[in-house]
């Protein structure tokens, strides 16, 4: 039974605790029922034993009670009854709203789920547009204690409008360890893009700060919760740019209670090789061309061959023959159908036995379906299928591709120039698919041959995060994952930072296969300072001239120092040293980052200075807070404090001056609470 306080009590704040510990209580016995089933007389076979164990176990791990994570973070009080049972009393009722249902002993709901329709006012309720609520309650907490409520009274005209002070309290929380949710601090158009529907993609343009990321992320949960059974059978996946961002928001759908949701890279996804390899900027620019797609299927069908003998089929004392006209009309029509290499080559077989089955009905016999699954298999048919259709292995095929230069030619002619093909072929021929260099450009294309033989599962649902900096080649890799379901894309194009980024939302919708999807832009940020994304924006009109600049509702004065240092080594080394210090004494992560090329001299640096610090991914600590960021991976984590090392050097790292000020906004926009920029050289002019 759900704990229930032994005396009332007047105090507002008091009952909300009370009413907290019995939700608490609710939730162990809810998972203490679920632990206390017998399956042992409600399982058939051994597998569905299996399988229902399985989803028990599930069932219990979502049920998990975080004690450092709020139960329920705040309570609509309606004017009048949503529940059909209490409507006719036209009294109203109130609902907590937290991460995950709860309800008691008799079935009556004590926390309502977030993504539940009762809770969207929550998120979307005004003053212009109560929504039926009169009152939203909010809620605060410390160290998972509740300490404080603030009431939005919304249907009153007396009471002023102002900004919640426990929601800028949430949003400036510090942040010590992996990304946290949002979903007590979700925003009303933030909530739109979270609701949409499922049958559609959605592309969120969103400038640093907005939440993007955690829009996606809430977006999963949500459509699990509406469409659960769907999903279940067709799966969901998140895609990130790299194993350190991946780790870095992995706990925010198992703190919703979504427990079985994918998470990869786009190089994991295309894993068909041994990526041991580089190409330079040139090379992987091609590679990544969708014009690749073209060059591909050219390829994988170059080895198709109209047959130049007829085919004698020999049953009992009878021959059957099936002329060569008759095998090349069959060959042609399979050619033009443009069903997957693969099954067009499965159909062949059954195809030439279905000519020789009306042949022998011809001849007076009456054949079945397994007269004619014995022809297919007849080793006359099987000579023919493979010397005109025969099988193709992808990494081999994309291994002689970029090796010889004549089948390349000819796969290419008319789609690339001699100068291109020139450049994507490896300068050294590779020997076999597991000797060779392959690069991750390489992976992509052979990803794509083997799609073109045989066709790639669905999922029910993608989330596409960092998607700007993806080719168009990789986006078609990503796009044959959602086929027949919806994508979520998230990204900036300011903070495209390949050679191949992406110039328009269009044209990555396009190549991703979802042209018809629908792009929101958020420009409202809430993690980085007024100050800060005022300063990195200076530099949007050389990176991306076409997005209007960001603004924040964060007004934090101080937040950004500009901080010229002695162009010694040793003045630069005291003074990064000194930075990082001063950073530290404030609560919460701070993040060095820094060029690529300085971070083996920085670590050492931070080692002999006696300051412990980690690699990014790594979870933060109240012991270890200081993560040393490459600049190339600084996109998507977020720190409390940056130290920002070097601009200069950030933006000389890259191959080019747009990619190099396209990194460099990237790391000035890290930061929560505060940004210091140290610089010996000049600073980009854009920042001057």
């Amino acid at each position: 039974m759900p704990a229930t306080p032994a005396t009332p009590t007047t105090d507002p704040l008091q009952r909300e605790r009370d009413h907290l510990a019995s939700s608490r209580s609710a939730l162990r016995a809810m998972r203490e029922d679920v632990q206390s089933l017998d399956l042992r007389d409600v399982t058939g076979t051994w597998v569905s034993a299996v399988i229902l164990q399985n989803q028990i176990e599930a069932r219990i791990a979502a049920l998990a009670d975080l004690s450092d994570t709020p139960l329920f973070f705040g309570r609509l009080d309606y004017l009048h009854a949503v529940s059909e049972e209490l409507s006719e009393g036209g009294g109203g009722e109130s609902f907590y709203i937290g991460r995950r249902h709860v309800h008691d002993a008799d079935g009556d709901p004590m926390v309502i789920d977030w993504r539940a329709p009762v809770s969207q006012p929550f998120y979307r309720a005004s003053r212009k547009d109560p929504m039926d609520v009169e009152r939203r309650r909010r809620f605060g907490y410390t160290g998972g204690e509740l300490t404080a409520y603030e009431d939005e009274h919304l249907t009153d005209p007396a009471e002023q409008d102002t900004a919640s002070a426990l929601l800028a309290a949430e949003i400036e929380k510090p942040r010590v360890g992996p990304m946290r949710d949002i979903v007590a601090t979700i925003q009303p158009e933030q909530d739109e893009i979270v609701r949409s529907d499922i049958t559609g993609t959605i592309c969120v343009q969103g400038a640093p700060g907005t939440g993007k990321t955690a829009v996606g992320l809430h977006r999963v949960a949500y459509l699990l919760y509406a469409h659960r059974e769907r999903l279940a059978r067709t799966g969901t996946l998140v895609i990130g740019p790299n194993n350190a961002f991946l780790s870095y928001i992995e706990q925010v759908l198992p703190a919703l209670g979504e427990l079985e949701v994918a998470q990869a890279t786009v190089q994991q996804l295309v894993a068909h090789v041994e990526v041991r390899g580089e190409d330079d900027p040139e090379a992987a620019r091609l590679k990544g061309d969708a014009r690749m797609a073209e060059v591909l299927r050219r390829a994988v069908r170059a080895g198709i061959t109209l047959p130049t003998e007829p085919c004698v089929v020999v049953r009992g004392s009878r021959r059957w023959r099936v002329p060569v006209y008759e095998l090349a009309e069959i060959i042609e029509e399979l050619k033009s159908r443009e069903v997957r290499y693969g099954a067009a080559r499965d159909a062949l077989p059954q195809r030439i036995a279905h000519a020789v089955l009306l042949k022998m009905e011809q001849g007076g016999e009456a054949p079945d379906d397994r007269v004619q699954d014995a022809v297919a298999r007849n080793a006359a048919v099987k000579a023919v299928v493979k010397e005109c259709w025969p099988a193709v292995d992808p990494a081999k095929l994309v291994l002689r591709l970029l090796s010889d230069p004549q089948f390349l030619a000819e796969c290419a002619e008319g789609v690339l120039t001699a100068e291109e093909q020139r450049a994507v072929l490896w300068p050294k021929p590779g020997r076999s698919v597991k000797t060779a260099r392959w690069t991750p450009a390489d992976a992509v294309l052979v990803d794509e041959a083997t799609d073109l033989v045989q066709r790639t599962p669905s999922l029910g649902h993608v989330v596409l995060d960092e998607a700007q900096d993806l080719s168009p080649m990789q986006y078609r890799a990503v796009g044959r994952r959602c086929t027949t379901g919806s994508a979520t894309v998230l990204g900036d194009l300011a903070q495209g930072t390949t050679p191949w980024a992406t110039a328009s939302w269009p044209d990555a919708l396009h190549h991703l296969g979802k042209p018809e999807a629908h792009v929101e832009e958020l420009t409202k940020g809430f993690r980085v300072p007024e100050e800060v994304i005022a300063y990195a924006s200076r530099l949007l009109p050389a990176i991306a001239p076409g997005l209007a600049p960001a603004t924040s509702v964060r007004d934090t004065p101080g937040a950004l120092e500009i901080r010229p240092v002695d162009g010694s080594e040793q003045g630069r080394d005291e003074a990064l040293l000194a930075a990082c210090r001063e950073a530290l004494e404030h609560e919460g992560s701070t993040g060095l980052i820094a060029a690529d090329a300085r971070i083996p001299r920085l670590a050492e640096l931070l080692t002999a200075a006696g300051l412990a610090h980690l690699p990014p991914g790594t979870e933060t600590s109240t012991e270890s807070r200081l993560t040393l960021v490459p600049a190339s991976l600084a996109k998507g984590l977020e720190y409390d404090y940056v130290v920002l090392d070097e601009p200069a050097a950030v933006v000389a790292g890259e191959p080019d001056e747009r990619t190099g000020l396209r990194r460099l906004y990237v790391a000035l926009t890290r930061a929560v609470s505060g940004l210091t920029v140290l610089h010996s050289e000049p600073l980009p002019e854009q920042l001057r």
